[in-house]
């Protein structure tokens, strides 16, 4: 079920900045607290494949976003301790030494859960056991938020495990999204930051397609 247009779920989450200090960040509260667009990316697991090529790219880019007022976190279900591994791994070794946002730890899945981008196929209950039996790899898909200054989900997406994102896309968003704030205007098909937007009605529209 989507999210888009609800208020970000205002739960706290373990997370781990840079130096390995151990945080507690709710992403609702980072957005509104700091008056700051907030782009929240999941990824399934540390020291994997797609993942590493994710976490440089939205790091090169996190000048970009920061132009944006916009604050860039990633999230996955691996502990705090692994995240650290990791960010302790050269890139040239397939780590992520140089990534400088925060990484939020949810291992007991609670955000995930209640966001339900966790790959799990089925459950079913074993008498046997009296516990519940989890098919799938109960970690989560590529799924992105981009969460506004009033804790509201404007864009989500969920990616399948071997399809990485493109980050130029999200700063293309964070742009529609922003001249739409400060200009009323709505973003047409492939907008980007310098282009032509319109009004929304039947005129604008019909003048827009009559120039492209």
């Amino acid at each position: 079920m989507s999210l888009v247009g609800k208020k970000f779920p205002s739960i706290a989450v373990d997370a781990i900045s840079e130096m390995g200090d151990n945080l507690k960040i709710n992403i609702f509260e980072e957005a509104v607290n700091n008056n700051k667009k907030v782009l929240l990316f999941w990824y399934p697991k540390d020291f994997t494949f797609v993942c590493p090529t994710e976490l440089h790219a939205f790091q090169a880019a996190l000048p970009e976003f920061e132009k944006r007022n916009t604050i860039v976190i990633g999230a996955s279900c691996d502990t705090n301790e692994v995240h650290f591994a990791w960010l302790n791994t050269p890139k040239n070794n397939g780590g992520i030494e140089g990534v400088t946002y925060p990484i939020l730890a949810d291992t007991n899945r609670n955000l995930a859960n209640i966001l339900g981008i966790l790959d799990i196929e089925s459950t079913s209950y074993s008498e046997d056991t009296d516990s519940v039996i989890v098919e799938g790899s109960n970690v989560t898909y590529r799924a992105t938020y981009l969460i506004d200054e009033t804790g509201k989900i404007f864009h989500e997406s969920v990616n399948d495990m071997p399809l990485g994102r493109n980050v130029n896309e999200y700063l293309r968003m964070v742009d529609a999204y922003t001249h739409i704030q400060t200009k009323g205007e709505v973003c047409p098909a492939n907008w980007e930051a310098g282009k032509e937007a319109m009004s929304a009605d039947r005129v604008s529209t019909a003048e827009y397609l009559s120039a492209n």
